[in-house]
């Protein structure tokens, strides 16, 4: 077992939570089935049948998954959820293949992260929902992932997260959790959103914080998950004698990239590209800043990235990501893609990118420029949310900047997606590396108390990393045994 990941039981704490899940019919899934939603009980399935992807059903923490049917309601299971991007579209030849978020409950991918956090506490006894609050610290989707699971245990819950997020956000979320704490500023702003935690810690409240930067069940979660999941997609849809050449991602908590780490298993040579806006240059260049890539939090390296094992800095303009958005998403964008050729399909799917999302494929094109990648090179990505956390983002730019035109959409894309360079890119030394990770000292050993020697078991000890995924099958069995012991299998 990983001492990262503490599976030590607290049995009076955990006895009061299965009477509590037996009382409210809440079955936890493993992560396995998460991963392979073949191995859900049919009762599940059944059930799953006359319930709505976003409803507050118990039910539906088997839908944390890749594999949900499209459908807003009733959906079933099928393949990983994902789509490829034209190479019209992208301006390389590389294929890219994207996972999509939008279809999990609350339509981001992070619910996941969230239970990957709550999960290891909860069938241990460490979190107890029938007196402690949860604690969600986000920069926007984790706290509503983490809200909802909340929401499905019957637990109190405080979402915390900056002010300046989209309205979409807390209009949810004011819905479900049952305190929401703005901090100040946006996605940039983590370090009020830890602030924040310190004072509730202080307060005397009986709570526990998951804060997804430097819980490892955020980690593990992703590892197994979403790396077997674009395991998945490679599997089914690459083509004899193509090569996978790697994963890019914005990294955000740096969960998302641990699917990285699974993929290098599987394909050794294959390379993991972190990037961030250029507007908030922390791993490129040891920068601050603030941006608009709404998702990514920044100004720190979060604890949970396994820098040693990451291969590549790009950074991002957030407005290439803003643009992309008002291109994929205004009518003018539309018919100028459908133009270039795009199929009908595919543009009816422009609706998977959010704002990060885009910057996710922008990170991709950077990849395969910066490799010269072209027919028979791989790369794979992800979609985090949708346009739908951003319509409120679209409404005021059209305020700001007057409607989006024809030529506008023309110029979006020839500058910022085509016109996608290799300038802000880094491709990273030994040195370098360790130069990204030591800069997590400033955030977590001097001012959130994580441990000296941690720190530098994550540098120098390779097993730090290898061991996490380790716990799966330990937190499988217990989440097993957890659901043996309410009955409500049987």
């Amino acid at each position: 077992m990983s001492n990262m990941i503490d599976l030590t039981r607290n049995e009076a704490a955990l006895e009061k939570t299965i009477g509590l899940a037996r009382e409210r019919n809440i079955v936890i899934p493993t992560l396995a089935q998460m991963a392979d939603p073949t191995l859900i009980p049919d009762a599940v399935r059944s059930k799953l049948k006359g319930v709505g992807l976003w409803d507050v059903d118990p039910a539906n923490l088997f839908r944390i998954t890749w594999h949900n049917e499209p459908k807003a309601s009733g959906g079933g299971f099928g393949g990983v959820n994902m789509i490829e991007l034209p190479s019209e579209l992208t301006g390389t030849k590389a294929r890219i293949f994207a996972l999509v978020g939008k279809w999990f409950p609350t339509g981001a991918h992070k619910v996941g992260a969230a239970f990957g956090c709550l999960a290891p506490r909860l069938v241990t006894g460490q979190f107890d929902p029938t007196s402690q609050k949860a604690v969600w610290p986000s920069t926007g989707n984790y706290c509503r992932g983490g809200a909802y699971d909340s929401a499905l245990l019957g637990c109190e819950s405080v979402a915390i997260l900056p002010e300046g997020m989209s309205r979409e956000r807390f209009d949810w979320l004011e819905t479900v959790a049952g305190e929401v704490i703005t901090t100040p500023g946006t996605e940039s702003n983590v370090k009020e959103i830890f602030d924040k935690c310190w004072e509730l810690r202080r307060s005397g409240e009986d709570l526990v914080i998951f804060n997804q930067f430097d819980e490892l069940g955020n980690y593990l979660w992703h590892h197994e998950v979403t790396g077997r999941a674009m395991a998945e997609v490679l599997e089914k849809n690459m083509g004899a004698g193509e090569t996978f050449r790697g994963v890019a991602l914005t990294t955000g908590s740096a969960g998302t990239i641990a699917s990285g780490d699974y993929l290098k298993k599987l394909f050794p040579h294959a390379k993991i590209a972190a990037s961030e806006a250029i507007q908030c240059p922390t791993m490129l260049s040891n920068g601050f800043g603030e941006h608009r890539i709404e998702g990514i939090g920044d100004k720190h390296i979060p604890w949970v990235h396994n820098v040693k094992n990451t291969d590549m800095l790009i950074g991002i303009d957030d407005e290439a990501s803003i643009s992309a958005m008002r291109l994929f998403n205004e009518p003018a964008g539309q018919r100028y893609l459908a133009g270039l050729g795009l199929s009908d399909d595919f543009i009816g799917h422009l609706e998977y990118f959010g704002i990060s999302g885009a910057a996710n494929m922008i990170s991709a094109i950077k990849m395969a420029k910066w490799y010269e990648m072209g027919e028979g090179d791989v790369l794979v990505t992800v979609l985090t949310d949708s346009i739908e956390m951003y319509r409120s983002r679209l409404a005021e730019l059209n305020t700001e900047r007057g409607e989006f035109s024809d030529a506008d959409a023309a110029a979006a894309h020839q500058r910022w997606i085509l016109g996608a360079s290799t300038d802000h890119v880094e491709e990273l030394t030994y040195p370098a590396r360790k130069r990204v990770h030591n800069l997590k000292y400033y955030t977590w050993v001097e001012q959130q108390e994580k441990s000296y020697e941690e720190i530098q078991r994550q540098w120098y000890d390779d097993s730090y990393w290898t061991s996490i995924p380790d716990v799966a099958e330990e937190l499988d069995a217990l989440i097993t045994e957890f659901n043996g012991r309410t009955g409500l299998l049987e």
